[in-house]
């Protein structure tokens, strides 16, 4: 099931007849109502409270609960009980411990990236033929024939690095000018694209770990992605290959008329852009709408939701981990 995304400011969620409901003082009627059992996920923008029966109920199911600020960063998860997966942890603190391995799955997680990164510039470029795109495209295939080469985690990341600035290179020429996107740029986001690159990240991240964590696996124990306190290295790593989808949203956003820059508008230096609640609003609802495609996924060769393939791919990882067997098998995006 898709998350309940609350941007409401001042809403208040609270439990009913084992319905969850969201309040407003200012309105007589719920702005919704949604059977308990139906509700997977939570995300919370800025100042939204929950009452304790509804964090209660939402901990009794294993429903997880995302807090961003009001302009979509990060904050913290409010989850359940930790699933009882104790071998296949071992077994992932124990591959951390294995270079090959580790290098193995890093290389795989870049090159389904790459080839990702790859699909969606030439299919954007079939009619407009942009020199500078057909140069990126280029560049990452030379990128991905190079990754075989790779013999240390520190010089794989290098190449990712290197081939994911010519796909944003590539990437800004399909972007009309009035939008003011040079290149990828973040903490804070200087231009209105990068602030939906940014927010879209996020809110795939979120489901990213979540799966992770769905099948067993340590989020922050991650292989591409260096572990580090608070960081949830594995989530950031299934998310990889993944990024394009993001960013092929934000792009039929901004040049489809879902937003246009009349949504964004100046904010302090911490945060010189702003996209405004109806920006929100509409980008939260195309990501939704784009998650919601169905794909063969390449392992069950079964027509899978977007979002489901994000969770078979957190399998894949888990039983890569317990097998011992690195690499990766791309969704081989098209």
């Amino acid at each position: 099931m898709p998350p309940l995304y609350v941007t409401r400011q001042n809403a208040k969620l609270r439990v009913r007849n084992r319905r969850l409901e969201v309040e407003h003082e200012d309105e007589p009627d719920p702005l919704a109502s949604l059977p308990l059992s139906q509700v997977e996920q939570v995300v919370l923008f800025g100042n939204v409270g929950l009452t304790t029966p509804a964090i209660d109920a939402l901990l009794e199911q294993g429903s997880e609960v995302i807090f961003l600020t009001r302009r979509g960063d990060y904050r913290g998860r409010l989850v359940g009980a930790i699933t009882p997966h104790v071998p296949l942890r071992k077994a992932q603190y124990r591959r951390l411990d294995e270079p090959g391995f580790v290098l193995g799955m890093a290389a795989g997680f870049v090159r389904a990236k790459l080839a990702h990164q790859r699909a969606l510039l030439q299919r954007h470029n079939r009619e407009a033929a942009h020199p500078e795109v057909s140069e990126s495209i280029e560049q990452i295939s030379t990128a991905i024939a190079a990754l075989e080469r790779k013999t240390a985690l520190s010089s794989l990341r290098g190449l990712e690095g290197s081939a994911t600035a010519a796909y944003f290179r590539g990437l800004r020429r399909f972007f009309d000018p009035q939008w003011n996107f040079s290149d990828r740029n973040r903490r804070p986001p200087a231009d209105p694209v990068n602030v939906l690159l940014s927010f879209g990240y996020t809110l795939l991240a979120q489901i990213a770990s979540a799966a992770v964590q769905s099948v067993g696996l340590d989020p922050y124990a991650g292989f591409l992605h260096e572990v580090a306190y608070n960081r949830p290295a594995l989530g950031l790593d299934l998310l990889e290959e993944f990024r394009p989808v993001v960013d092929g949203v934000v792009l039929w956003c901004c040049r489809g008329g879902q937003l246009t820059p009349a949504n964004f508008s100046p904010g302090p230096p911490e945060r010189p852009v702003v996209l405004n609640e109806e920006g929100v609003r509409r980008f939260i609802q195309a990501f939704e709408q784009r998650l919601e495609m169905r794909f063969t996924h390449p392992l069950r060769g079964e027509q899978l939701s977007l979002r489901q393939c994000v969770l078979e791919q957190a399998r894949q990882a888990a039983g890569r981990i317990t097998r011992g067997e690195a690499g990766w098998t791309g969704m081989g995006f098209r």
